[in-house]
């Protein structure tokens, strides 16, 4: 008695190859897929140990605290005040486009002060490819998306809650030299983060890059490049892979036989770096984890 008391747990009961209780309340569905969303963000962990984040967080981020580190003594001095073309309070010129007069200062943004908490981090792995085929055969956008579902383990737009959006495909925005038209399909992309971000990462790093024999590192400008542009400021970090490179993925290359066509893509590095030498701070951590570099 006390046993069958004791498999009996808030009115359903626990013994062996019993039917699952029935849900009353059925799933709300999600108005963009259709598919069932549970009402609670359920947060999944990895079952396992990441090494290369334990790597970042155990040796990586003192690092680069020290190799970033800038000291700064009392307060910043405000930003320049750039001019407007047209005055805003004359109603002729109201709304009117109004860009500003002393060129673009983007470029000339100043990093954050260094802090313990913004320290540069990965925050995301974009993988972008291009099929300029499928601007007459949209069809041909098929080995694509195949290709980024294998290499990613996403799929496209999946049910529930998820950081990324899965597998999405790229249309035009604008008219390109009379071939690539506005709602146009032309590629495919993929986000990757947390866990799956890693492990891409280890994999590109440990299978894909040593076999390369012409790839000596992602090419760094020349040193009398200046400073003060726009992507020297942006802490993103991008290099492509020809469509050879791709087969040596272990996802391809099991089943290589199963994709018609290989497509080459590009990968972009997002980390949380911005203002002055952001590119410079977000080179210094894809370096740590083993991607070579080269000036030529």
């Amino acid at each position: 008695m006390a046993s069958q008391a004791s498999r009996k747990v808030s009115g359903y009961s626990l013994t062996r190859f019993q039917r699952a209780p029935r849900i009353s309340r059925a799933l709300a569905r999600n108005p963009k897929t259709g598919l069932p969303q549970p009402p609670a963000k359920i947060i999944t962990r990895e079952f396992a140990p990441c090494r290369l984040e334990d790597h970042y967080h155990a040796t990586l981020k003192d690092d680069l605290m020290y190799m970033t580190y800038t000291h700064e003594i009392g307060e910043r001095r405000p930003p320049r005040q750039i001019r407007l073309k047209f005055d805003p309070e004359d109603p002729y010129t109201k709304y009117r486009k109004n860009p500003p007069v002393g060129g673009s200062q983007i470029g000339k943004k100043p990093a954050p002060p260094s802090t313990p908490e913004n320290i540069v981090r990965l925050e995301k792995i974009q993988l972008h490819a291009m099929v300029k085929e499928a601007v007459a055969n949209k069809g041909h956008l098929l080995p694509a998306l195949m290709q980024m579902k294998a290499l990613s383990g996403e799929s496209f737009q999946g049910g529930g809650h998820h950081a990324v959006e899965g597998v999405q495909i790229i249309r035009g925005k604008k008219s390109v030299g009379g071939w690539v038209r506005p709602g146009i399909p032309i590629g495919v992309k993929v986000d990757l983060k947390g866990q799956a971000m890693y492990d891409f990462l280890g994999t590109l790093t440990e299978f894909v890059l040593p076999r390369l024999r012409d790839f000596p590192g992602i090419v760094l400008p020349p040193q009398s490049s200046s400073s003060n542009t726009p992507s020297t400021a942006a802490g993103v970090v991008s290099f492509g892979l020809p469509p050879t490179a791709i087969g040596f993925f272990p996802q391809i290359e099991i089943n290589i036989d199963a994709y018609p066509k290989l497509t080459g893509m590009h990968i972009h590095f997002v980390t949380n770096a911005t203002g002055v030498g952001a590119q410079d701070r977000a080179r210094a951590l894809v370096s740590g984890f083993q991607i070579p570099f080269v000036r030529r």
